[in-house]
């Protein structure tokens, strides 16, 4: 069952605002609330023993920031580098943390009721990471719980990452 699911008729008829950014061939989107701003990927600072999709950490004007490749931590393999990767800023339990995506695609507005639930499909992201799914012109649109893909355990790892630095 996605988050969106037990909004009564009303709440099916709000519209929210998504950023759509792929990673390898798929489209996905993360609640525009979220985001604090996009940058390009910066230099950082490799942490010994993180785990692999821990990239390091960075300073963005004087707050340190750990950055994950989200392509790793869903075991997605990324496109070539290209000049289009970036790292969405998010707020994540009152912690910044940087997401590494391999575009940013544009923001998506629409109407709670237009998200479906997940169809069995061949996405290549375990289905607990799912809110739901956005059927665009084009294509669809998986919407991640980021919450979930970056799990207590990361946040714990984040916590003890950021108080070392």
């Amino acid at each position: 069952m996605n988050d969106y699911s037990d909004h009564n008729s009303e709440d099916s008829n709000q519209v929210d605002r998504f950023l759509e950014f792929s990673l390898g061939d798929e489209d996905y989107a993360i609640p525009l609330l979220m985001v604090k701003e996009v940058i390009s990927i910066p230099e950082t600072t490799p942490i010994p023993k993180a785990p692999k999709h821990f990239i390091g950490l960075m300073n963005l004007r004087g707050q340190v920031i750990s950055i994950v490749d989200l392509r790793n931590k869903l075991t997605i393999k990324p496109r070539e580098a290209t000049a289009d990767s970036a790292v969405i800023i998010v707020d994540f339990q009152g912690i910044n943390i940087g997401v590494i995506v391999d575009s940013i695609n544009r923001v998506l507005a629409f109407r709670v009721s237009e998200i479906q639930e997940m169809p069995e499909l061949n996405s290549q992201v375990r289905s607990d990471y799912i809110q739901g799914v956005y059927k665009k012109d084009d294509g669809l649109t998986v919407l991640l719980d980021l919450a979930r893909c970056l799990d207590v355990k990361d946040y714990d790892v984040l916590k003890s990452l950021k108080q070392a630095a």
